[in-house]
């Protein structure tokens, strides 16, 4: 048996590094993990791609952590895991990455450089980090295929994609709209809800209160606005049909406003002369508030119950260019369309030309306050959407755009959705179900460069097709295609032209791409290239069993996870969902570079160990709920769980190494137990069917506490009481029972505990087990869950050993109160 006195006196990140070579890495034993089990049941389980252009960080490794957590435990029940790490390729967060590499400022920018060239210079950023990850993959003890990634910008993946897009196509699913739709003027480009969804950002704008005169009568429409710079397009207003309004006198002044909100707006000094239904105000003309854009028609007070007596006036400005329930509104009423903004978010006409509109707020004010025109302004703070990627602030634009009419699928959608366990149950219920029930179809076309291209085609005789596969591309391509040397990307598929079929013209592809996101939600699929291959191998590994992301993917990847699926076969992508929770430093400020805030995970690897940094994620708190990581905190649970456990097992190697203890040529079931005995090995059959339960039904943090109570109860209570057993050179019934018992306990320990804690116990278990039995398995990642023993659990004596502990612990605190030692 090792000398535990030479692993004692290094760092505990010098011990991981021996057990990480002697895996050959994580690659290496991953493999043993998958061929041991190649005829067993899958447990079927999805890593969500990350982008590797980015730097990874401890936010990674909580989700790593978990993933591992639970595939090892499967693993070790008997079955079959693959486990694949895959890389977010395409889109803005790549663009906006190379462009500042580049240095470039616009999508001009982009072009003036020439398409070709700015898309190999993504392809060439998008795995700059890839080793970092693997590195840490590695360090943390993640057993997971670094080798073999999904990486979306593939021609594969590529193809998966596209033949998604056929089935949704000939579903009548694949539409060309004109509407309003969030827009960053900085990328050019329109964004889906649920990007729009990750992107709010707290904002400080001034909001004001404008005046705008009736035409048949001296008084005024108090009229509010968070947009200021949208009073430009201004062509009509909006009033809440069901809801009271008054026409009231102050200062010498006549408004008309919301009854609810008056005081709010006038305080007391105001008497009212009338009060009516919004109604009554319907078809009302008033004089347009900025003169400099000649508009035929408008101007009138429209009626609609989306206004609310939250806030404001109770009375809106419409401009349907700028806003989804304006432009509702505005066609119900026939408003007139004025758009005098460009795609760079610059006004194209009026006083403010070549401004950009966030920019203008301060000068239409000006404007305003200098004509008279200006009520009051307010300095507010609110959540505006931002883009997700350049946080950019959004506006609310009509462009056309391709859609995908998920909402024809709203309710198979929310089924699937219930069919999910969610961890916690309130995601997917509450945040992610509530949302489900506001379901808008998916703007799915990108007005940008790097990204999967949407391989529909357009004739000038208004016939249109989708393509499915590279195959269908081959035999309607007009130009001669090299397959050897083919690349699905832009500009070299915008060269290639079909021949329609139904006049013989020259079909060409729109230039858009996909959103990202569909790459992501594609992964089901299209890591396996399905349907083209691997079907059989696809049919095994869909559904999952399991995923695990942030709480920030509720909205992103988990939605498109369950939309595209749903569209596809009307179920669910994943049974099981554990959503973490954010990352906070010591005072729970969230990490973030800017901040200065964020935690190398490295340093803390080099410092306390990978075993301690995961030791502490899983009972900090409930995996869903914030945490807060600093060096203190890890310490005192490396102290609390890892000291204790590592201790009880030097203390154990000690006395063995002293009295050559051979485990081999002893029996537990042949060894006179003492009451200690018993209790400790029932405790332990106790604490295999709690987390072996725990573990099945994700309860991570419940099943680390466990072990770490057990662990305390091993160190603290049998080992000190049972000391004396161990010492004197006679060797003893007694002794024999006590090694037995003691060498069972860290052995079986060590099984259960390998899922959390892979070093460690990989420790234990390599000093305890193969040097004694060759039969043995070369690693405790190879090792059977342990199985309890029902006959060994005596609840009696677990109840009364409880009520000597309670006593122990009493007297403790007595004796510390008369200070006596």
């Amino acid at each position: 048996m090792k000398d535990f006195k030479n692993l004692d006196k290094r760092e505990p990140y010098l011990v991981e590094q021996d057990i990480l070579k002697s895996w050959h890495g994580v690659q290496g034993i991953y493999e043993k993990t998958v061929q041991s089990h190649e005829k067993d049941p899958n447990f079927v389980f999805y890593d969500g791609p990350a982008f590797a252009n980015g730097f990874p960080g401890l936010h990674h490794m909580i989700a790593k952590n978990l993933k591992d957590t639970v595939c090892k435990y499967h693993v070790m029940t008997g079955h079959k895991v693959l486990r694949k790490v895959g890389w977010d390729t395409h889109g803005l967060p790549i663009e906006n990455h190379v462009e500042k590499k580049l240095g470039l400022k616009t999508k001009k920018d982009i072009e003036e450089l020439g398409i070709e060239k700015f898309n190999q210079a993504c392809h060439d950023s998008v795995r700059e980090n890839e080793a970092a990850f693997t590195d840490l993959t590695n360090k943390m003890g993640q057993f997971i295929d670094v080798e073999h990634p999904y990486l979306t910008y593939k021609n594969e993946y590529i193809e998966t994609e596209w033949w998604i897009l056929k089935q949704y196509f000939e579903k009548g699913l694949f539409y060309e709209g004109n509407r309003v739709t969030p827009y960053c003027p900085r990328c050019g480009t329109s964004l889906a809800s649920h990007e729009v969804a990750q992107g709010y950002e707290d904002m400080s704008v001034e909001t004001v209160i404008v005046p705008m005169k009736l035409k048949e009568m001296d008084a005024y429409f108090l009229v509010w606005t968070t947009t200021p710079w949208t009073l430009l397009a201004n062509v009509g207003l909006c009033v809440n049909p069901k809801e009271d309004y008054v026409l009231c006198v102050s200062k010498n002044n006549k408004f008309i406003l919301a009854k609810a909100l008056a005081s709010t707006v006038l305080g007391d000094d105001y008497e009212v002369l009338k009060t009516f239904k919004g109604q009554d105000l319907e078809h009302k003309e008033y004089e347009q508030l900025i003169p400099d854009l000649k508009i035929d028609g408008g101007f009138f007070v429209c009626c609609d119950e989306y206004v609310t007596m939250d806030s404001g006036t109770g009375i809106v400005h419409l401009a349907p260019a700028f806003g989804e329930d304006d432009a509702r509104v505005g066609k119900l009423y026939n408003l007139p369309y004025v758009n005098p903004v460009g795609k760079d978010g610059c006004y194209t006409m009026g006083p403010w030309q070549g401004m950009l509109v966030f920019d203008a707020d301060k000068e239409v004010i000006k404007y305003l306050k200098e004509n008279d025109k200006l009520f009051k302004k307010q300095k507010m703070t609110h959540n505006y959407p931002h883009c997700w990627r350049c946080h950019s602030p959004l506006i609310y634009y009509t462009l056309p755009s391709y859609y995908i009419a998920v909402s024809k699928y709203k309710d198979q959608i929310i089924e699937a959705n219930r069919e999910v366990n969610w961890y916690p149950a309130y995601v997917g219920e509450k945040r992610f179900g509530n949302w489900l029930e506001n379901l808008k179809d998916w703007a799915v076309s990108r007005t940008r460069y790097w990204g999967c291209p949407i391989p529909y085609y357009k004739c000038s005789c208004g016939h249109s097709l989708m393509l499915g596969s590279i195959k269908e591309l081959k035999e309607m391509a007009i130009e001669e295609i090299d397959e050897k040397n083919l690349d699905l990307h832009r500009p070299y598929i915008d060269n290639i032209h079909l021949t329609c079929p139904n006049c013989g013209g020259q079909m060409t592809r729109i230039p858009d791409v996909l959103d990202c996101w569909f790459d992501s939600g594609s992964m089901p699929f299209a890591q396996y290239h399905y349907p083209f291959e691997n079907q059989a191998l696809f049919e095994t590994q869909f559904p999952a069993d399991f995923i695990c992301e942030g709480i920030d993917q509720t909205r992103g990847w988990f939605y498109t996870l369950i939309a595209i699926s749903t569209l596809l076969f009307e179920k669910a992508p994943f049974k099981n969902c554990i959503v973490l929770g954010l990352v906070g430093d010591e005072h729970g400020v969230k990490m973030s570079k800017h901040k200065g805030n964020v935690v190398n995970p490295w340093d803390s690897f080099n410092k306390q160990g990978a075993d301690a940094v995961r030791w502490y994620f899983y009972t900090a708190s409930a995996p869903w709920l914030p945490s807060r990581f600093y060096d203190n905190a890890v310490s005192e649970t490396q102290r609390r769980f890892l000291g204790t456990l590592w201790n009880t097992y030097a203390f154990f190697v000690l006395y063995a190494d002293i009295d050559n203890f051979d485990p081999s040529l002893y029996k537990l079931s042949d060894c006179k137990l003492t009451v200690m005995d018993k209790w400790i090995l029932s405790e332990l059959n106790q604490l295999i069917k709690t987390v072996d339960k725990g573990l099945t039904n994700y309860e991570i943090v419940d099943s680390a506490r466990a072990i770490e109570k057990f662990t305390d109860m091993l160190s603290n209570w049998y080992v000190r009481r049972c000391r004396e057993r161990y010492w004197g050179s006679e060797w003893t019934d007694d002794k024999q029972s006590a090694y037995m018992t003691l060498y069972t306990v860290l052995v079986t320990l060590a099984k259960v505990s390998a899922p959390f804690v892979p070093f460690i116990s990989e420790s234990i278990y390599l000093n305890l087990v193969p040097e004694f039995f060759p039969d043995a398995h070369k690693s405790v990642h190879l090792c059977d869950f342990p199985v309890a023993d029902d006959k060994a659990i005596d609840t009696e004596l677990n109840r009364e050993m409880e009520h000597v502990l309670d006593i122990v612990v009493l007297g403790r605190s007595a004796r510390n109160s008369a200070n006596v030692k």
